[in-house]
């Protein structure tokens, strides 16, 4: 049984009163580009991601160097950030989660391709 698409597909609202931004890429360290391109490649394959010819929004790669000395490859979406809309409905504190999933006999999370989504 598939998914349907309306709980699948996530939507975020952006204040249309803001212009739209093309972010100016970052200086790249020359001994990171291989590893982007074969982490950016694996995504696409996987369809975590896809190829987009035109973009509304440009937002610069950030690559943060991990303690194990793998590379975490993350997007500055500061400025699309400042635009989107604010929920109105405030997260529940952590012990209010905690009470809720504690009557249940499993809990499950969304596990993104690279462990932190």
């Amino acid at each position: 049984m598939a998914i349907p698409l309306d709980v699948l597909q996530h939507q975020i609202e952006l204040d249309t009163l803001i212009p739209l931004a093309h972010q100016a890429r970052y200086q790249l360290n020359t001994n990171y580009v291989a590893n982007i391109n074969q982490d950016i490649k694996k995504k696409i394959a996987t369809c975590f991601i896809k190829h987009v010819e035109e973009a509304t929004w440009l937002s610069p790669i950030v690559v943060v160097p991990k303690k194990n000395g793998k590379l975490r490859i993350c997007v500055n979406f500061k400025k699309l950030n400042v635009t989107t809309e604010k929920d109105l409905y405030m997260l529940l504190f952590t012990n209010e989660v905690i009470n809720i999933v504690a009557r249940h006999e499993v809990y499950t999370f969304l596990n993104g391709f690279s462990k932190y989504h």
